[in-house]
């Protein structure tokens, strides 16, 4: 899956712009986080750097077993 590319700084201006006009800091920070977790997840998936719902899964009852 290929997706385009989005410079960092028109990424934060379309935040920027997204926020009510008042906004916190903390709000926009909260969003701007959001935005890279986002983008991370989207690049692991492309490299197909993932895990599977059924692995998650045995994992943690794995976890919930011990």
């Amino acid at each position: 899956m290929r997706r385009s590319v989005t410079s960092v700084k028109e990424a934060a201006r379309s935040v920027i712009n997204s926020l009510p006009d008042d906004a916190t800091w903390d709000d926009l920070t909260y969003r701007l986080c959001v935005r890279q977790k986002i983008e991370a997840g989207l690049k692991a998936a492309d490299e197909v750097r993932t895990v599977s719902h059924e692995e998650i899964k045995r994992r943690a009852l794995g976890f919930i077993n011990e």
